[in-house]
């Protein structure tokens, strides 16, 4: 898609606000590289699996995403047969463990969400490998003695040796002519080596090596001679244990090696999973939902809202720190076309304003809106709305909008939106509209979303008039679906002699000298020059002759010019109450297919505890609700004729009804397979020797 009009958009902090709702830096880097899909299937489940994601939220299923790390840089360093450190394998093993939870998550989930269940055939059972880890490293990522056996052996060593050590320096510290000579009645350590403080006036009374020396110089610490023997010892031992610790390192990492294809494509799964999450609170957040796809080119939005100046309206944190999604030539708008609103503080704030949702829609009657109207009055953010959210759309997202908004799938999102002066290329603002006009018009199509902010401007208005009709009729001969806004009183006459446009004004409060916001298809926007003026208290003479000139240049086809402005208006104000039912109607259809469905799915479940408790057989592990266990018990005896069982739970027996009774189906292992990895399978350290 056109990468100009998503930087004129700001794709990109839409990006950023998804971004920061992932749990992790998997679903952060996939929400930062969210592209716009073009084929309609991939768009219809990116957007029913973000759908059913939100529905997992609400029901209190929100997937286990805790402890999981971008580990791909280990695994591919793993696979060319690189150590890793004990810390880089205590991340995998955490990663593992939610790998782990996040199948049985989808497991768990996948019959009420099965586009969500379904993503559990890509997800591997490393559970082998977890074990191997963690039966190598603490909680601290530090080897643990049981690791193998050569190490258990060579530890007990050195507790041996760190013992005869300690006993040789508490026998002389408990000699008088020792102590005499210490700063202090103790020994520590310096680095490995055991060592006596000792006063810097009796160094020559004691004899060893000297390790180290307190910053007064007052303290040397020395290694007495009578362990010197015993500490080179130690050291070997030391040594040989670092050694071991290095094999059982390489061991491990060979380990993730061996089932690094597996472990990056479940990384994968894992990726996707957390950007899916980080849509679905996105999608909550901001009270979104997810837009029904036309296949008939129609684009109908009810009550849609800017979601980048929602969010800053919000404060949302998450916004980057830059100019808001507004139009610098109109400086003072809460519909974002004036003024670089406050960066957002650290933390969120309540706004103290709200958003003016707006109705559009193209591709019914008319393909093509002109939106006209005053400056400050939320024309050119209306456009913007438009586009963003048929981006949005198509990057799997859900939008700002009511229920009932349709969207179609566009090949391409072409905008020209604010001031473009190029002082690099030394081209004027209009030189530089026309020439992005023209990038336009040679890759727009008939499935192209073309929007045009302030069509004819920056020359001569009867030549921006001119120019900007064989640009309309261009896009019209194109079959494009076209938004566009105008200041040009020309223009505002151009969807009455077209069917396929139509006018469309924002709505402007003269008396109090503010915009209201609303879009309304169907009414031609004015200036309202001369009244702002009045109301301004410019002369009313200058006014009335402003006004006299005005009638001269409109001639007499003012009159029937109104009334089929009238008529149009009439005959949108009834499309759009047809639009509105047609959406209730649909509303209470999906409600009405989704009880039918929940009806069903609890009767199938129904039929299945049945055909269960019909298999049921001694030594089955069961569930029973009505005595309050939570813990599954064990079928003893079955009484077929009186429909009762005996069931263990813990050591005591209970006679239950048959039909009271869950059986716990219990999950039989899959074949191991390479996409999959070794399941159940724990390496052996001893398997291994790399000396």
């Amino acid at each position: 898609m056109d990468s100009h009009t998503l930087e004129l958009l700001g794709v990109d902090k839409i990006r950023a606000l998804v971004s920061a709702r992932a749990a992790c830096s998997l679903g952060k880097a996939a929400a930062r590289a969210l592209e716009p899909l073009h084929d309609p299937g991939a768009v219809h489940a990116a957007q029913t699996i973000t759908t059913e994601m939100t529905e997992a939220i609400v029901s209190g299923l929100q997937p286990p995403l805790g402890g999981l790390h971008d580990v791909r840089p280990l695994v591919r360093r793993a696979q060319v047969g690189a150590m890793l450190e004990a810390e880089e394998l205590a991340e995998v093993a955490e990663t593992l463990r939610a790998m782990g939870n996040l199948d049985a998550w989808l497991d768990r989930i996948g019959d009420r969400f099965p586009r969500l269940g379904g993503l559990r055939k890509d997800v591997g059972e490393f559970s082998g490998l977890s074990t191997a880890i963690e039966g190598c490293l603490d909680s601290r990522a530090k080897m643990l003695d049981s690791a193998s056996r050569r190490l258990a052996a060579l530890r007990l060593e050195i507790a041996q040796v760190e013992e005869r050590i300690k006993e040789t320096l508490r026998s002389m510290l408990r000699s008088p002519e020792i102590r005499r000579a210490l700063r202090y009645p103790s020994f520590t350590m310096v680095g490995h080596h055991y060592v006596i403080p000792v006063a810097k006036e009796h160094r020559g009374e004691i004899s060893g090596s000297v390790q180290r020396t307190s910053a007064s110089s007052e303290t040397v610490y020395i290694e007495p001679t009578a362990i010197a023997e015993k500490s080179a010892q130690l050291s070997y031992i030391r040594a040989r244990e670092a050694k071991e610790i290095r094999r059982i390192l390489r061991w491990l990492s060979a380990q993730v090696g061996q089932v690094g294809d597996a472990m990056l494509g479940t990384l994968e799964v894992m990726a996707e999973i957390d950007l899916i999450f980080a849509k679905a609170r996105y999608s909550l957040d901001y009270r979104m939902t997810a837009v029904d796809l036309s296949t008939d080119g129609r684009l109908v939005l009810r009550k849609a809202r800017h979601p980048l100046l929602e969010a800053i309206l919000r404060r949302d944190p998450a916004l980057p720190l830059d100019a808001p999604p507004a139009a610098a030539s109109e400086p003072r708008s809460v519909d974002g076309e004036e003024a670089a609103a406050p960066a957002p503080p650290p933390n969120p704030a309540p706004a103290d304003r709200e958003i003016v949702p707006i109705d559009v829609h193209l591709g019914l009657r008319f393909r093509m809106l002109v939106i006209t109207g005053p400056n400050t009055g939320g024309k050119t953010v209306a456009l913007k709305t438009v586009g963003l959210l048929a981006i949005m759309s198509q990057m799997g997202l859900h939008v700002p909008t009511s229920q009932g908004s349709q969207l179609p799938i566009f090949d391409d999102v072409l905008a020209d939106i604010g001031d473009e002066q190029s002082l690099e290329q030394s081209l004027s603002t209009f030189s530089s509209h026309v020439r992005r006009i023209s990038d336009i018009i040679g890759k727009a199509s008939e499935r192209s979303l073309v929007l045009l902010d302030e069509l004819g401007a920056g020359t001569d208005p009867a030549e921006g008039a001119s120019l900007g009709r064989a640009i309309l009729d261009e896009l019209d001969s194109l079959g494009s679906l076209a938004m566009v806004t105008t200041h040009i009183g020309d223009l505002k006459t151009y969807a009455l002699t077209n069917p396929r446009a139509e006018n469309a004004a924002v709505e402007f409060d003269v008396e109090s000298l503010q915009p209201k916001y609303h879009v309304h298809i169907g009414d031609v926007g004015q200036s309202n020059a001369l009244k702002i003026a009045r109301r301004l208290s410019l002369p009313e003479h200058l006014v009335a002759r402003a006004e006299r000139y005005l009638e001269e240049q409109q001639g007499s086809a003012r009159p029937e010019w109104d009334l089929v402005a009238r008529m149009r208006k009439d005959a949108e104000e009834a499309r759009q109450a047809a639009i509105e039912a047609q959406a209730e109607a649909e509303q209470s259809r999906v409600a009405l297919a989704q009880q039918l469905e929940a009806l069903q799915r609890e009767s199938r479940r129904e039929e299945e505890l049945v055909e269960a408790r019909a298999r049921l057989q001694p030594g089955d592990r069961v569930v029973v609700p009505k005595l309050g266990y939570d813990r599954p018990g064990r079928v003893v005896k079955i009484d077929p004729r009186k429909r009762t069982a005996t069931v263990a739970i813990g050591h005591v027996t209970w006679n239950v009804a048959i039909d009271e009774l869950i059986p716990q189906s219990t999950r039989t292992p899959e074949p191991t397979t390479p996409a999959r990895g070794a399941r159940g399978k724990t390496p052996r350290i001893e398997d291994f020797d790399d000396r």
